[in-house]
């Protein structure tokens, strides 16, 4: 029996999401129920320590639709992304979605509208933001400094919730990146793009688990990796001084003709030490970033590494690249038992702790 493929695929990471998860299920299943599309959700547990692995295990498990990924540890939310992207099996299209639902999974029908359109990439564009002001003005500025700086065209206010074509994913799931900054490779890949326009909510549930390294961490990856003005900025500096350097030559030779006096003092020498200093720290740092990223790269290891999957309702546990494990029945049915019984146990626990 020849099987058959989903026509889009939804591609969900996961990290620490036990509060969020079962309203996010909830939804999914309403879309899947209501779409003429053949839907398959793709869950990538990017290293959870509360109950989220055991929770998409029994969905996975239980309903074929759901296909869950738990990788070996936390490779944090792009590589979580791609790891995921490796697995769609999807024949038109992928979509990309947070699992906090800030991003409403219903837009589905409109990107995909877009897509029968002839769009390869149907990102989705944020007009109103429901969180703090500093955390607005901090995304406000940085997607138009990094559209000012790059090379490519990236388009404003738009994250990684988008549709993409299976040729698009195929692509992005071609490239090599360590330092991964998907909305930037997506805008790279070119093709016909367009954007939709949505309110992002609140969080539905729980707390962010983007903190302001992470945040610094990302906004690096696309600058760094998507544009040559950090490396031209040391050229200009350089230029600078040297121009700074000359003038006060030329004003030296000045007060030393007409006045008979040349400039001096520690204040002044102090000032030119601690100056030059910093700008060399500063060129080190930059020429460092390019160094780092080049250096992962050539290492050429994995992007991420799978612990265990399921798929059609299979767990299946990756021992060696080319040995793996698949359960029978009676021994996923066993799994399912022991899954019960550890969230029945958690629920019990946690008000106590609480």
């Amino acid at each position: 029996m020849t099987k058959s493929f989903p026509d889009i695929s939804i591609v969900i990471p996961l990290y620490n999401e036990e509060q969020v998860f079962p309203l996010l299920l909830e939804r999914l299943d309403q879309i899947i129920a209501k779409s003429a599309l053949s839907i398959e959700v793709i869950l990538v547990d990017d290293g959870s320590k509360d109950s989220t692995p055991l929770m998409m295990k029994k969905k996975a498990m239980s309903n074929a639709h759901y296909h869950s990924i738990f990788l070996s540890r936390n490779y944090g939310h792009q590589i979580a992304l791609s790891a995921g992207l490796n697995h769609v099996n999807a024949t038109e299209a992928v979509m990309v979605i947070d699992g906090d639902l800030q991003d409403p999974p219903e837009l589905l029908d409109e990107l995909y509208a877009k897509y029968q359109e002839g769009f390869e990439v149907v990102y989705a564009v944020r007009k109103k933001r429901k969180e703090s002001f500093l955390k607005k003005l901090s995304y406000f500025l940085f997607y138009r400094f990094i559209k000012k700086i790059s090379k490519i065209d990236l388009p404003l206010d738009s994250g990684d919730f988008a549709l993409m074509s299976r040729r698009v994913v195929d692509i992005l799931n071609s490239m090599p990146e360590q330092s991964r900054y998907l909305r930037g490779m997506r805008s790279w890949v070119g093709f016909k793009q367009v954007g939709v326009e949505y309110e992002r909510k609140e969080r539905a549930a729980g707390e962010s688990k983007y903190n302001l390294k992470m945040l610094f961490g990302l906004a690096y990856n696309g600058i760094f990796n998507f544009s040559e003005v950090p490396i031209k900025f040391l050229t200009s500096i350089g230029f600078v001084s040297i121009l700074v350097s000359f003038s006060y030559l030329v004003y030296s030779i000045i007060l030393r003709v007409f006045t008979n006096e040349v400039p001096s003092g520690f204040t002044a020498l102090l000032f030119v030490i601690v100056l030059f200093g910093g700008v060399q720290l500063i060129s080190i740092g930059i020429i460092g970033e390019y160094i780092i990223r080049t250096f992962f790269q050539v290492k050429d290891r994995p992007l991420f590494i799978v612990d265990q999957r399921v798929q059609d309702q299979e767990l299946i546990v990756n021992h060696t690249a080319n040995n793996k494990t698949i359960l029978t029945q009676n021994e996923l049915n066993n799994q399912i038992n022991i899954i019960n019984e550890e969230l029945d146990a958690e629920s019990k626990i946690k008000p106590k702790d609480q």
